[in-house]
């Protein structure tokens, strides 16, 4: 029998040490180092033990003869189908983290309702909540009368042994973390656990030809908990992300093998579960009069899509010595930067002055087009008055000053003007023409500056 060395193992980014110290070398961060034993192997297998035998060989086969991939399990959501690239793959594995109540359970079992009422066989494994809770649940979401079957089991070992009877097409695991196997004598949630139960249920995954979904914790930092091999494992990775003061959720897809990776999915939360927003953008803007400066709508991209969220910035005299950056939705280096470029190349000052800039909607702003979009709120916030009516802006500012162009342009004004918006602040180089929406070119931020910043002053 192999001989059990202890390792202490760091609960945050997996890292082994031999012996226990207050900081991970790895990852950095302190006291996060737990004691277990290394008797196991990696995936959470018995030690092997020597054999004399012959080791079998693995089976080679050229592309040609592979068999093409099986049908995609067409969901039936539009915005689901979208983020899982057309449909949920056979033989794959998912992985969806997010916030406490934040909806994931919710969501999935929905999911799993629709497939079983499509003629899939599904199965859903709870290890949080007890089935009397689910089922409470599922006659809120108006899908107890649906046809999937329900285990609330935590042991993985019990846990495979119904998969492979049962044989499903469709697999929600709820938690990942909740699962724990006896072939190691770690706790549930740790690192080794969670990697073993991840590596094991996703390779029963492969070879059954089900569609597996885990559920993840995430950390207060909102990355999906335990090591990142985690994430490595699977298929496709999901964040379920929104903000509770909010009625919407939004999937966000950081990897997929089988589909795009900056592709959304946008939901409303009702008293009868998530159901798919009509229509998105509206959901970032603000019905508010334009009588004020502060605000300027962003034209942004979600993969295919094209979604208007609504910047809004407050300048305002510092108080203390040292001026305060607060920040929400966007990066904090960004906005120092758009702030560095506003006073070297444009003459606006704002060193000693208070910033504060926020995304309406709890939406987070990824793009470099965003730029020139927190520019125009700042600019307006600053002269105290409001931008020209139902304006647009998009464009990346360069440490030059320079306005550089940004993908999809005429898509982002197509939107623009479906949505009534008159003018739009953008990069030199749309070809298009729209009809009612006066396109304004902008070659450096300066433009931008002498068409809605401050006056000089004398």
């Amino acid at each position: 029998m192999a001989k059990a060395n202890t390792v202490f193992t760091c609960q945050s980014c997996g890292a082994v040490h031999p012996k226990w110290s207050g900081r991970c070398d790895a990852c950095g961060e302190w006291n996060t180092l737990v004691e277990e034993t290394s008797s196991a192997a990696p995936g959470g297998l018995a030690a092997p033990k020597s054999s004399s035998r012959k080791a079998g060989k693995a089976e080679f086969t050229t592309l040609s003869a592979v068999e093409d991939a099986p049908t995609r399990h067409m969901i039936g959501v539009d915005e689901l189908d979208r983020v899982f690239g057309g449909g949920v793959v056979p033989s794959s594995a998912t992985l969806i983290g997010g916030d406490p109540g934040i909806g994931k359970s919710t969501l999935l079992l929905q999911v799993a309702a629709r497939l079983a009422r499509n003629g899939l066989s599904t199965v859903y494994v709870s290890g949080e909540e007890a089935a009397a809770q689910i089922q409470d649940r599922a006659r809120r979401l108006k899908v107890a009368e649906s046809p999937v079957e329900l285990a609330t089991e935590t042991d993985l070992r019990k846990v495979m042994s119904s998969l492979k009877s049962a044989n499903p097409d469709f697999v929600v695991i709820d938690s990942i973390q909740t699962m724990w196997s006896d072939s190691l004598e770690a706790a549930p949630g740790s690192v080794a656990q969670v990697r073993a139960c991840a590596q094991e249920l996703t390779r029963w995954a492969k070879k059954s030809g089900a569609a597996l979904i885990l559920v993840g914790h995430v950390t207060k930092e909102g990355q999906i908990a335990g090591p990142r091999v985690v994430e490595h494992m699977v298929d496709t990775v999901f964040y379920f992300e929104g903000e509770r003061g909010h009625q919407f959720r939004i999937l966000r897809a950081v990897k997929n093998r089988f589909g795009p990776t900056d592709e959304i999915g946008i939901f409303e939360m009702h008293q009868y579960g998530l159901a798919p927003a009509r229509e998105p953008s509206a959901l970032f803007l603000s019905n508010e009069d334009e009588t004020s400066g502060g605000t300027a709508v962003f034209a942004a991209m979600e993969g295919s899509r094209p979604v208007l969220a609504e910047v809004q910035a407050l300048v305002a005299a510092s108080a203390y010595g040292t001026p305060r950056r607060s920040i929400v939705g966007w990066d904090a280096n960004r906005l120092a930067m758009v702030l560095a470029v506003l006073e070297a190349r444009c003459g606006v000052s704002l060193a000693g002055r208070d910033v504060y800039l926020s995304v309406a909607g709890g939406y987070r702003m990824s793009e470099p087009a965003g730029d020139l979009a927190a520019a125009a709120a700042l600019l307006t916030s600053l002269a105290d008055r409001p931008p020209p009516e139902k304006s647009v802006f998009f464009g990346e500012v360069a440490l030059s000053g320079a306005i550089r162009p940004v993908a999809r342009m005429d898509q982002r004004l197509k939107e623009a003007q479906r949505l009534g918006f008159k003018n739009a602040f953008v990069p030199e180089g749309s070809t298009g023409s729209f009809e009612g929406l006066t396109v304004k070119p902008l070659s450096r931020l300066s433009d931008l500056v002498d068409l809605i910043g401050p006056d000089p002053e004398p």
